[in-house]
């Protein structure tokens, strides 16, 4: 039977020490104080984690962040240190991995998005990072994102967007339209330069 069925996961180098850490934090309900880097720059952020999980090989955990007055998803391997912080926990008892993402208020706002899908589409975002409860489903499979996000998030979903290439067509906010035109435009930039070297 074992040879029948298998759970295939790519294999990353990525280390994450600090799981069991984060994970005692979820169940006490308590605050840690991390460093974190991110793809600019690393930061001391207190958070309060929510779970962890794993995704594509990577450990992820969902956490209120008391610096951006949020829920967010940190990469597990991008946490450099996590300690106990003396701040106060909000309750958040009732929130876990499975609470939908409209309990998201960003301090910077939000903004409404709306996308169509093809088929395609809808399974790259059922398989992907996409936020679930975003997506509906029609009967052929097709299908559409909607729903709030936070103007600070814009960044992320315009390049996860072009990731998708036609199989997305977003229709608002006009914000997002205009970073992925950008994000288009620069990568545009960057082969017509590789050209010109040539």
């Amino acid at each position: 039977m074992r040879d029948r069925v298998d759970f295939i996961t790519p294999v990353r180098k990525a280390k994450s020490p600090y799981l069991s850490v984060l994970l005692d934090a979820a169940i006490r309900q308590s605050v840690l104080l991390v460093d974190y880097t991110s793809k600019k720059k690393r930061v001391k952020r207190e958070i309060q984690p929510i779970g962890i999980y794993t995704q594509d090989g990577l450990w992820y955990c969902s956490a209120y962040c008391f610096l951006r007055k949020s829920f967010r998803v940190f990469r597990c391997d991008r946490i450099d240190s996590a300690i106990p912080s003396d701040s106060p926990p909000h309750d958040l008892q009732k929130i876990h991995l499975g609470s939908p993402m409209e309990r998201i208020h960003p301090e910077s706002g939000s903004v409404y998005l709306y996308a169509e899908l093809s088929k395609t589409g809808v399974e790259a975002c059922e398989a992907g990072l996409c936020p679930v409860s975003l997506l509906h489903v029609r009967h052929d499979n097709t299908g559409w994102l909607e729903g709030d996000i936070a103007r600070e998030d814009i960044p992320f979903y315009a390049s996860y967007f072009v990731g998708l290439v036609k199989e997305a067509a977003v229709r608002q906010p006009e914000e997002l339209r205009a970073a992925i035109k950008q994000l288009l435009s620069e990568m545009m930039e960057q082969y017509t330069e590789n050209e010109v070297r040539e």
